[in-house]
């Protein structure tokens, strides 16, 4: 009989400055235009984000933070963004490993890590190895540069694992730095989807004992000729993050279809939307969660978790949806669920997972 793999619990850690405020007010002084002024007080309103963390603390006197690494007409290159990565990601992933509680190190197995906020060798997993006191020979994995929904395949690769050796105890690490990669522009587009990003990381426990979310499958989804609705390339200023004012629509139109579509190869895998207990979906943004909402005709509280984790954190990219899971398995929620993070191509990676029995 093949093992079912098991999300047993989350460790969750956030830098300790809350940056929203003081990025709102820094950035209104690159928009040029006053009508873009007023869209963007608009949109920050709408946003429904309370608090995104960095390890930068702001400076509003000064415009950047308090150690100059942003200043006003100076923000850095890239090289610097990737030596400030190196010296906090570990620190941050070892923080949501010590949030998991007491486990025996020695027995994990497997480590996945999931980043595409920077680029270190050795790498960030080996790094996590030797700061968090595992095992030297625990067989490592990298999912890098996917973007949001690296989380759902972070979370597929400790699926196989365990599914193919009952043994195996996986550590799953989901680590952003997002506010790395801060960009001085006057293009409202891009200061709309810095506005979303904020630091996190996550540290999960995949194993096959039956506690937490049983994870059942696993499907992606591609939305056809809309490659370029979210690209994440490597700038000489940072990475450079374009996301299309059209990508909720996109997705509302792609879950409409899924809905009448409604057979055993869809999102839904045949059920009815309302069938489904729990909903965990990465919190992209309020318009993402709206457009799934609106896609698959759900109540208003149905998202409840995702847009929690929207308010309190913004979007952490891959380590979001790892924080509306443990928010999920903290209350005891679960039943049947279906989870789902949106990400470049544009795609969709969904997978079903039950309350454990």
């Amino acid at each position: 009989m093949v093992a079912t793999a098991h999300l047993n619990r989350i460790g969750t850690a956030v830098p300790p400055h809350d940056i929203h405020q003081a990025f709102v007010g820094l950035v209104e002084s690159f928009i040029p235009e006053r009508r873009e002024q007023i869209l963007f007080k608009r949109m920050v309103s709408r946003a429904e984000i309370d608090h995104r963390y960095s390890h930068f603390a702001p400076d509003p006197d000064v415009g950047g933070d308090t150690e100059g690494f942003y200043r006003v007409g100076r923000f850095p290159g890239t090289a610097p963004r990737m030596a400030r990565y190196e010296r906090f990601a570990p620190q941050l992933a070892c923080e949501a490993i010590d949030a998991l509680g007491e486990f025996d190190r020695a027995a994990i197995t497997h480590i996945v890590v999931a980043s595409c906020t920077g680029f270190i060798a050795p790498g960030l997993d080996q790094m996590i190895v030797n700061k968090a006191g595992l095992d030297p020979s625990v067989e490592r994995t990298v999912v890098g540069f996917m973007g949001c929904y690296a989380a759902v395949n972070s979370l597929r690769l400790a699926h196989h694992f365990v599914r193919s050796d009952p043994a195996a105890r996986v550590l799953v690490v989901n680590l952003e730095l997002c506010t790395l990669h801060f960009q001085q522009t006057p293009e409202l587009e891009k200061l709309l989807s810095m506005l979303l990003f904020g630091d996190g990381a996550s540290a999960a426990l995949v194993t096959a004992e039956a506690e937490g979310l049983a994870l059942i499958d696993f499907k992606p989804v591609t939305i056809e000729e809309s490659a370029e609705a979210i690209t994440w390339r490597i700038g000489d200023s940072g990475f450079d993050m374009h996301l299309s004012g059209e990508v909720p629509q996109r997705i509302g139109n792609a879950l409409k279809g899924e809905l009448q579509r409604n057979d055993a190869g869809g999102i839904l895998r045949g059920r009815r939307a309302d069938e489904y207990d729990t909903f965990a979906v990465h919190a992209g943004g309020r318009t993402i969660l709206d457009a799934v909402e609106q896609g698959f005709e759900l109540s208003k509280d149905t998202l409840r978790w995702s847009r929690g984790v929207l308010r309190d954190f913004g979007n952490m990219s891959s380590a979001t949806l790892m924080f509306v899971l443990d928010r999920i398995i903290r209350a005891g929620e679960g039943g049947k669920g279906l989870g789902m993070a949106f990400g470049p191509g544009l795609a969709a990676e969904t997978f079903r997972f039950e309350r454990a029995s």
